[in-house]
């Protein structure tokens, strides 16, 4: 593991998180760090590969599956989350960090994201910095990375298509690719990581394990399903039923109710 060119990548990645803060000191609103999320990881690829005198195949083609998935979920979290109005998870990390907050927004937001998308790097690290001959993994985890991106892309949509009938305001998406899973946008991007992965161990870079366990762990445990799922029931009363016959992350066939 190269420690020199992994730091280079945390500060491009410091640098991109302050362009952000100071975005959110002029607008006073935080929630355009969704968007940063993703390219978080292009930033940091971008700096492991122009520290290279030369890229592989694999490390072009990481790079160019990374910037689909990037640009792509950056393009739609900006058009879902576009208006004056703070996210209410970012209204009350907010209110709870007064005074002060856009100060303290610079770790607790900015640079906290920072830190977490630079651990997530690791496989992008490994696949780019290796001039190993592509094997079987590569195309496993290609393909993984390619299924996750379509599975996920597909929720998007779905749940965008939905929300976009005001006769479905309140109401539980429970169809197409929601009907296998209650997150599977989630789960796509799980995928996506754990195909990075793969792509990674194929290279030799085994030790970029901790990369898929930590976005697993947060996807799951942190920003994901346990936050959404904490009040959602109070706001959406069919989201009861839903839980009962649908699995949280991993989708599988919908389950008979219990009496």
């Amino acid at each position: 593991m190269d420690w020199q060119l992994y730091f280079n990548g945390l500060n491009a990645m410091f640098t991109f998180g302050i362009v952000g803060w100071l975005i959110s000191l002029y607008r006073n609103n935080v929630t355009h760090v969704d968007s940063m999320w993703s390219l978080f990881f292009l930033v940091s690829a971008a700096a492991y590969a122009c520290c290279l005198p030369e890229i592989s195949l694999r490390g072009n083609i990481v790079l160019a599956l990374l910037a689909i998935w990037a640009l792509r979920l950056c393009v739609y979290l900006t058009w879902r989350n576009w208006g004056p109005h703070e996210d209410h998870r970012y209204a009350a990390i907010r209110a709870n960090n007064e005074p002060n907050f856009s100060i303290k927004s610079l770790y607790i937001i900015f640079g906290l994201q920072a830190v977490l998308a630079w651990i997530v790097s690791l496989p992008l690290l490994g696949a780019i910095n290796s001039d190993n001959a592509l094997n079987m993994l590569d195309i496993l985890g290609i393909s993984l990375v390619a299924f996750g991106f379509i599975w996920e892309t597909a929720a998007d949509w779905q749940l965008a298509k939905f929300k976009s009938q005001p006769a479905n305001k309140g109401k539980v998406l429970n169809t197409g690719v929601w009907r296998y899973s209650r997150h599977p946008n989630y789960f796509g991007e799980s995928c996506v990581w754990w195909g990075f992965y793969v792509i990674a161990l194929a290279a030799g870079a085994w030790w970029a394990l901790p990369s898929a366990i930590l976005m697993t762990l947060l996807l799951l445990k942190v920003s994901g399903v346990s936050l959404l799922e904490k009040d959602i029931a109070e706001r959406r009363p069919d989201y009861v039923q839903y839980i009962k016959t649908t699995n949280a992350f991993i989708p599988g066939l919908p389950k008979e109710p219990k009496p």
